[in-house]
């Protein structure tokens, strides 16, 4: 290893794969990414190809070693984070996936998680997994694969078949088929694992007809996963750390002391809180959750799940042809000057916390004649920021009261959405120098692993602010924006009655 070696990165997100490398102080200094297709079967469906996202993964992994190689650097260790609750399941002997992989947007089994919620399982299954019974969550996806792809049951219980979150899938695959394993952040995403004793449960394996032989190791977040199989990259590398995107983000923020919290703005949209070695129970549907596991030691977390952020943006770019980049839609929302009274509620699949209404759909409020592409581009940045603003309303309510947000994910970069969101928010918003911070995190755990760091000291001092958004928009017009945001988010729930306005 040479005296100033690397770390390799691999961000496999639920429309792009990336590799960055990091030096030592967090700064990145090489990055490539590679977009791939989502699939929408049926309404509410949404699917990826397994060989499509292994196929991009690799591609930019070999760029980012070839990019080493070029400066004449090392690689001291390789870190994956990824899209998490997203389910694949695939033959052990072959490695190849028998199902398309079910993306965590997905709402095809919202029947199933209905059905157990009215036996009433919930309350024991968010006691044992921190997780309420919907469809975000990789259980009942599982037992749909294994329910309607023919012969999959009977396989996965002779233990022919293996199930991973897409850390696993990659592991398996970078590794030449010889490490199944996750990691406990990913593991606590699935709906399976007892987050309490750390490890699979058997009463929720049982409750979704679960085969146990399916299922991979759980290991820390920062421990040796194995090597890349020398054919792949041209060289072997050891894989030090693994999370799930939006704990790896928290921990790229240097969220390590309880009641830190940082928002991730990707395809969509997470608040994390690290609440120590407690594990918190919210009173108002938000998550308990894993953020990271080190020395065997479980740092846990309150987390509030939006499904569509970025891609609500991306959705005006590909699905309506109104915007050419997401870049055009800072100067468009600042133009607008203001909503004029039109809301966008980006419920494509569903609604997440707070709500938890796996049957809504989005809506688009408040059109008149002089409403224009500026009204319905700003409509969907403010969109992100309202409901941000019901998450915080949820942990004011549980008795979490943050003074400030560090902020992180692509849409960030966009000033204009960092501003309203402080000010809906009526908190100082403050982002960081590195807004990757999700491909940082996994970076990290890898660095600590290999040693290239050696405490969390290391880390802290490698956060920097590039900039602060304080609040600075009157009350009144605060409260009027947030009451029309409301009154729209009643008329797009499932059990929206217009008769009780």
């Amino acid at each position: 290893m040479s005296d100033n070696p690397l770390i390799l990165s691999i961000d496999q997100g639920t429309t792009s794969s990336r590799a960055m490398l990091f030096e030592r102080d967090g700064q990145s200094c090489f990055s490539t990414q590679q977009e791939f297709a989502q699939h929408y079967p049926q309404s509410g469906w949404v699917e990826h190809d397994p060989e499509e996202i292994w196929s991009t993964t690799l591609s930019v992994a070999r760029d980012a070693v070839a990019a080493s190689r070029a400066m004449g650097r090392t690689i001291a260790s390789l870190g994956i984070t990824n899209q998490r609750e997203t389910t694949v399941v695939w033959d052990r002997r072959s490695g190849a996936a028998i199902y398309n992989a079910i993306v965590w947007q997905d709402r095809r089994t919202s029947e199933q998680c209905q059905a157990l919620r009215q036996q009433g399982h919930e309350p024991t299954v968010t006691e044992k997994t921190g997780l309420l019974l919907d469809p975000y969550f990789s259980g009942s996806k599982l037992a749909w694969i294994l329910d309607h792809v023919p012969g999959a049951r009977d396989r996965a219980e002779r233990g022919d078949l293996a199930f991973g979150t897409i850390d696993s899938f990659l592991l398996w695959r970078l590794t030449g088929g010889r490490v199944h394993a996750t990691d406990a952040t990913n593991a606590s995403r699935t709906l399976l694992f007892n987050i309490h004793q750390n490890r699979w449960d058997e009463w929720m394996l049982a409750l979704l007809n679960i085969p146990a032989a399916l299922l991979p190791e759980v290991r820390d977040s920062a421990c040796d996963f194995g090597q890349t199989d020398p054919d792949l990259l041209g060289e072997v590398l050891t894989i030090g750390g693994i999370a799930g995107d939006q704990q790896a983000a928290a921990f790229g923020q240097a969220c390590f002391q309880p009641g830190m919290i940082k928002s991730t703005y990707g395809t969509g949209c997470f608040v994390v809180m690290n609440t120590g070695d407690q594990a918190a129970q919210s009173k108002n549907r938000l998550l308990t959750t894993i953020g990271y596991r080190l020395g065997g030691e479980t740092t846990y977390a309150l987390e509030g799940s939006i499904f569509v952020a970025g891609a609500a943006v991306q959705w005006l770019r590909d699905g309506l042809g109104l915007i050419g980049s997401a870049e055009e839609t800072e100067s468009l929302a600042q133009a607008a000057g203001h909503n004029k009274g039109v809301y966008l509620v980006p419920a494509f699949t569903g609604l997440g916390a707070p709500h938890w209404d796996a049957e809504a759909r989005g809506g688009l409020f408040g059109l008149s004649r002089g409403t224009g592409i500026q009204e319905i581009v700003r409509a969907t940045l403010e969109s992100v920021c309202y409901q941000t603003y019901d998450l915080f309303q949820a942990m004011a309510e549980d008795g979490v009261q943050p003074t400030q947000l560090r902020i992180d994910g692509g849409m960030v970069k966009n000033n204009w959405l960092c501003q309203f969101l402080a000010d809906v928010l009526n908190i100082s918003v403050q982002r960081p120098r590195q807004t990757e911070t999700t491909a940082l995190g996994a970076a990290y755990l890898a660095g600590l692993h290999s040693g290239i760091y050696d405490s969390f000291d290391d880390l802290q001092q490698n956060w920097q602010q590039e900039a602060e958004f304080s609040p600075n928009l009157p009350a009144a017009d605060r409260d009027a924006l947030l009451q029309g945001w409301q009154q729209a988010i009643r008329r797009i729930k499932s059990d929206y009655c217009p008769l009780s306005e």
